[in-house]
Order: C-alpha cells, then structure tokens, then sequence
C-alpha cells in the first residue's frame, strides 16, 4: 500500500478559517435555513464538519499510539450526533467548528512522520494509511463550506485542489463497473 502526500496543515487550516469566518456572519435563524443538502440545515452542515474533525482526530491519535481509537462508533452513533449538534445556536456551532479544528491540529502536529503511512480503518470499513485523512479533512472543509450555501462557491476553491480532485473523481469512475461510459473536458485547461 503506497502512502498518500501529507496535506499541509496549513492549507486545511486556511480552508477552515475561510469556512469559519463565512459561519460568523451567520446569525441563530441563518444556522436553520437549509443547506445545499437535503434535508440538512446550516446547523447540521457545521456540527458534521466538527464531527468530521473529531474523526479525523481519532484516526490520527490510532496511528500515533496504535491503540484503536475508531473514526466514529457507527454511522448511527454519526448521525445521532449530528441531529443532536443541530439544535445548538449560531455561536455555539462556531465555536465547535473552531475548538475540533484545533484538536485536529494538535493531533496531526503531533503525528512522526513515520506515523502518516500506518493504515487505519474508516467507519465504512476501508482500511488506508491516515495520510489519507488529512485530504479528507481538507476535501470535507471545501465542500461542505459550499455547502452552507452562504456566499463560498465551488469557484473559490483552491485550483491545485479541485484538480487533484478532479483526476481522483475521474479515475474512480474507471474503477466502477456501473460507471456510464463519459468524457470530461476542463474548459479552463482543455484536458
């Protein structure tokens, strides 16, 4: 199993500042307008990208000390948590978006390098070596702050990303054996 790139912290840490500067501008009735997901309000949206950074941080913390540390216990218990963390107030949300980010932060700092490449399990049941779950953190951060649908469009996000991105969507597309046949064409860069 090759082990994938470290994505820089500082890069998911931006990406999270971004996210939390458009989430302060969003007011207790702003929180339970809907998303750009159904059936998700703001709420829901800024609680699973906490949650999401808890996970993260759980993985890290396996691969540092080998004790198993689980992404979530079940994607019930995921999913129980995120209802409950949709009933709490604009600033609450916030700052829950900020504190997990900042665990998530300690956690990675404190990763050895020869840490990033040991192979961890996701709640799907996948097994990957947790460099992994710093693009994941980075890609749940993008996304879900489009999201919010509060101002950040898939137009703001980091070229070099959604490139990357991109190639990895395509290529999983080759992958599948229910994947309809189709060409995708950048229009930026012709490829």
């Amino acid at each position: 199993m090759t082990t994938p790139a470290v994505e820089p912290l500082e890069r998911i840490t931006a990406a999270t500042e971004d996210l939390v500067a458009t989430a302060t501008r969003l007011d207790d009735t702003d929180v339970r307008a809907p998303s750009l997901l159904p059936g998700w309000t703001r709420a829901h949206v800024l609680t699973h990208v906490a949650r999401n950074a808890d996970g993260g941080t759980r993985l890290l913390t396996w691969a540092r000390t080998g004790e198993e540390t689980r992404e979530y216990p079940s994607m019930d218990a995921r999913s129980a948590e995120i209802e409950a963390g949709a009933e709490r107030g604009a600033a609450a949300l916030v700052a829950d978006v900020r504190e997990s980010a900042e665990r998530f932060a300690a956690a990675y700092e404190a990763m050895p390098a020869e840490s990033w490449g040991r192979a961890v399990e996701w709640t799907s049941g996948a097994a990957h070596p947790v460099a992994r779950a710093t693009d994941a953190r980075l890609t749940e951060v993008l996304v879900h702050h489009v999201d919010l649908d509060a101002g950040f469009t898939p137009d703001d996000w980091p070229a070099a990303w959604t490139s990357r991105s991109l190639q990895g969507i395509a290529a999983s597309f080759t992958r599948r054996t229910d994947a309809p046949t189709l060409h995708l064409q950048a229009s930026n860069s012709g490829r």
